[in-house]
């Protein structure tokens, strides 16, 4: 499986977690940027891992900005993408089961890295459960 990883100025000290976390648990990943806490634009990023996740050059893609709403918002943007707003693991689980989301989104800011740790585990070791879940997922993709 390999994974997009992108992040705002806000989130950059997160996504050095995350990275870190993806190598221990032996994930192909590819760090998007930005690559220092300057000052940067989050749509950029989160359009950069959602675009490449729509394209499958990845599989799954995970955003970090402050609140993780706006990549969250921005990566929705992208026909393709379910960037699912993680606010505890079990929303990233339920994020996995129940929508097949690709893109995980989480704050740097309202989350410690325990905290991240445990939704990264969570969104991993879920996987989408199908059946009922296939046909409400069908009615969110683009339609024309």
């Amino acid at each position: 499986m390999k994974i997009a990883v992108g992040s705002d100025h806000a989130g950059y000290e997160m996504k050095k977690f995350v990275l870190s976390w993806l190598e221990r648990h032996g994930y192909d990943f590819e760090d998007m940027g930005p690559y220092s806490e300057e000052s940067v634009d989050y749509p950029d990023y989160a359009r950069k891992v959602a675009e490449s996740v729509a394209h499958a050059k990845f599989d799954q893609g995970i955003l970090m900005c402050g609140t993780g709403i706006g990549v969250s918002i921005a990566a929705n943007k992208v026909p393709g993408v379910r960037a699912a707003l993680a606010c505890s693991p079990e929303f990233a689980a339920l994020a996995r089961q129940h929508n097949n989301a690709n893109v995980l989104c989480f704050s740097a800011r309202f989350n410690d890295f325990e905290t991240a740790g445990r939704i990264l585990e969570s969104w991993f070791g879920s996987e989408f459960e199908g059946g009922r879940h296939q046909r409400r997922v069908d009615k969110i993709e683009p339609c024309c």
